[in-house]
């Protein structure tokens, strides 16, 4: 074979140029709209951070501005000198943490049992476990309250955790997970001298991690925006106020302190921000694990 047919450049495919061209305009919309969806996400923090740097007219004003000609940081400083708010946060957290670690404790171990352990309660408990998630929640706030005040847990963080601790969806969740763990690996447990108990703790809970964190950051989540409950338990005092009802007291009949509100909100985002930052691996982990995402 002579140089010049080994040099001859190699005609390419009909149509391999435009499927090319077709794949790139392809991904260049996909990440169009992404990147669309992901800015009309930002939008609402946008909002938030120009409301809270806005002086009080800009805010009033019905022309729209991008950014205040002259923001106006001092709400931050303003939220972060009053006392009730790092008071607030604490309790918050304090309820956040506690409330979210009993509830995946709890439900962990109800929903294994009634999975895995033979008995004759497992049935009639799943059924009021269902029957429970039928309840509307505000119908149980009253006779919550009420036992709430008898145990003189009023404007204390008892009242605000321990009505929480147990969860209905949390335990069907996991005794629907528990239903298809493997049995080989509990059953290798079993012959090395486990109960039920050891099984659980030594073989379940590490292979359990994924849909626990799942369930961790939307219970956390779901804590730390809890209003309605700690707002009827703090009473009006400031021992068991948190942040959704803190927030709250910037909007009263007489006054509407926009920028402190929004100040107030961002800063209360950090700590949710931080903890969905450590736990995002977990969470897209546990939710494919469970198809909790509708696929």
């Amino acid at each position: 074979m002579s140089t010049a047919q080994l040099s001859r450049p190699v005609p390419r495919a009909a149509g391999t140029g435009k499927r090319q061209a077709a794949r790139t305009g392809a991904n260049v919309a996909r990440y169009a709209a992404v990147t669309l969806v992901a800015l009309l996400f930002l939008l609402p923090f946008y909002i938030m951070v120009k409301t809270a740097v806005s002086p009080a007219a800009d805010i009033a004003s019905r022309t729209f501005v991008l950014w205040p000609s002259d923001p106006d940081w001092s709400s931050f400083s303003r939220v972060l000198d009053d006392p009730t708010f790092p008071r607030a946060m604490l309790n918050t957290a304090v309820m956040a943490v506690v409330l979210t670690g009993g509830q995946i404790v709890l439900a962990a171990m109800a929903g294994y049992a009634m999975a895995r352990i033979p008995n004759r309660a497992a049935g009639p408990l799943f059924s009021a476990t269902i029957v429970v998630l039928l309840i509307p929640a505000a119908t149980t706030f009253l006779p919550n309250f009420l036992i709430v005040a008898k145990l003189g847990w009023v404007d204390s963080l008892r009242g605000l955790v321990v009505p929480g601790l147990f969860s209905a969806f949390n335990v069907f969740l996991f005794r629907q997970f528990f239903l298809n763990f493997p049995k080989e690996l509990e059953e290798a447990g079993r012959l090395d001298g486990l109960g039920y108990f050891g099984v659980f703790r030594r073989i379940v809970v590490p292979n359990t991690l994924a849909f626990a964190s799942a369930l961790t950051v939307l219970g956390f989540v779901g804590s730390w925006n809890a209003f309605l409950w700690p707002l009827v338990v703090a009473g009006g005092g400031s021992g068991a106020v948190t942040v959704q009802v803190y927030l709250s007291s910037f909007l009263t009949a007489q006054t509407f302190d926009y920028s402190g509100l929004f100040a107030a909100a961002l800063l209360s985002l950090v700590p949710v921000l931080l903890v969905f930052l450590v736990l995002q691996r977990w969470l897209v982990r546990g939710v494919a694990e469970t198809g909790m995402g509708g696929g």
